[in-house]
């Protein structure tokens, strides 16, 4: 028996390669498949299954194209309807490989059809629990992900109640869970870095599955702080449902040098966003007036899916030589499927052929700090709630990023801005997406907070909703 577990940072997700005597499952696997097979040829393994615990709503699954090159078999949990070929489980159904079990636990809960697959070994024993987003370590899936508009989630959430303690807590302690995603994930309000735990440890430390918990208690626990979802999510939820282009195509059609006549036609022509992603610091020193900055080297795919409302919208790519291929499959992992290519050249291409650039002006947390003692400045802090709210510059003014198209008209244009996030990633983002709505004077302030809390900035400057608010 082989279990691998193939964790993407970017996604903060987790799929699953398991194999035994010849024969081999995915589970909930990325939208680029061709790993998947070279993991199955490498063991002389045919791909049987793909198991998709419910219909993801953060990325867009690889079922469809693996299922298509494999000859294998989709399955997905009760209450599943799907647009495309599949095998809905039935609750308890086991599906063999090789000398192992996969047995489908229906868990209803972040979504209806979320299903749990509990791994028996060649011994019969409960090995493992691929848990999708039913179970995280620290941490549950949250219950308002649903594409059903006739149940609500406090109806959700009440059923997640329910799935824990009569499907997955009465499990042997030993057994071993693997969930769908990790800390960084929108998926849910306090998941923990590590990315596997048993059973046993997080009845001790998950608030989830407190022994003592009612399910009224469990229901204001689990929704009280509960952002809401990323706009994109719905989208990919229904793609994954209804199905999607084929992976290879999108590849082959937008992995496409384009001349500087070629990129500026289809500026024009087509309307399209352009997309540098760069690092923050070369976008910092020269980039194309107006275009969107979401780097590679950051959490890029959840921000494409929730800074590009449209995923529709053509996009024209500025990137690091070598990087376009990269590029192009971070974005399909989100939907964003028409990318007509990038500029052969980059950014050198484009000043080369006599086109302007811009710039912003950045400058250091300690030079930040020698203004501010100074003079009354404008601060704008573009972290979360939850991270302005645990500490924060007094007198700063908190939009974040992922609200901040909706609330530019409250941000007043004329004012000078010196802007921050945690550590100089999101900021430059925020800066790219005003300056193209008209703002003209906004500073960035290289490394965030982490930077500025490194400064001599006297300690009353700061201030801590939580503790002020008890």
């Amino acid at each position: 028996m082989n279990i691998q577990q193939l964790y993407t940072s970017c996604l903060a997700q987790g799929a699953y390669y398991i194999s035994s005597e010849g024969e081999a499952a995915i589970i909930d696997p990325l939208r680029e498949t061709q790993q998947y097979i070279d993991k199955a040829n490498n063991d002389k393994a045919q791909i049987k299954y793909v198991f998709e615990t419910h219909f993801h709503a953060d990325f867009v699954s690889g079922h469809i194209d693996l299922a298509r090159k494999t000859n294998s078999k989709i399955v997905y949990g009760p209450c599943a309807e799907t647009d495309y070929p599949c095998h809905i489980a039935k609750d308890q159904e086991e599906f063999t490989i090789g000398k192992i079990k996969i047995k489908a636990i229906h868990t209803p809960g972040h979504t209806p059809e979320s299903t749990t697959y509990l791994l028996i070994d060649e011994n019969g024993n409960n090995h493992a629990i691929f848990t999708g987003d039913t179970l995280f370590i620290g941490d549950v899936g949250r219950p308002d992900l649903a594409i059903a508009k006739d149940i609500t989630k406090e109806d959700l959430a009440s059923k997640l109640y329910d799935s824990l303690r009569n499907k997955i807590m009465i499990l042997e302690d030993n057994v071993i869970i693997y969930p769908a995603h990790g800390a960084g994930s929108a998926c849910g309000k306090n998941m923990s870095d590590d990315t596997f735990s048993t059973l046993g440890e997080q009845k001790k430390s998950n608030y989830a599955l407190r022994e003592d918990m009612t399910k009224e208690e469990f229901i204001k626990e689990l929704l009280e702080g509960m952002p809401p979802p990323p706009s994109y999510f719905k989208q990919n939820a229904l793609l994954n449902k209804e199905g999607y282009n084929n992976f290879d195509e999108v590849l082959e059609k937008s992995n496409k040098a384009l001349s500087i006549d070629e990129f500026k036609n289809n500026m024009i022509s087509e309307n399209s966003l352009i997309l540098d992603v760069r690092t923050q610091k070369e976008f910092i020193n020269k980039h194309i007036p107006n275009s969107l900055f979401i780097g590679l080297n950051g959490s890029f795919a959840p921000w494409v899916g929730t800074l590009i409302k449209d995923v529709h919208r053509p996009i024209l790519l500025i990137v690091e030589k070598g990087m376009e291929e990269e590029a192009i499959t971070r974005l399909s992992r989100v939907g964003c499927d028409n990318c007509i290519g990038y500029l052969e050249g980059g950014i050198k291409t484009w000043e080369k052929s006599g086109n302007p650039t811009a710039s912003l002006e950045s400058i250091s947390a300690n030079e930040f700090i020698e203004t501010l003692k100074l003079n009354k400045i404008n601060i704008l802090d573009v972290r979360k709630v939850s991270e302005f709210e645990t500490q924060h510059i007094e007198g700063s003014a908190n939009y974040p990023l992922g609200e901040i198209q909706e609330n530019i008209s409250k941000i007043n244009s004329k004012e000078k801005f010196h802007v921050h996030c945690a550590g100089g990633y999101r900021s430059v983002i925020a800066i790219s997406i005003l300056k193209a709505n008209g703002f003209d004077n906004l500073i960035d302030i290289a490394g965030g907070f982490n930077e500025i809390k490194k400064t001599d900035l006297n300690e009353n400057c700061y201030r801590s909703e939580l503790a002020t608010s008890n």
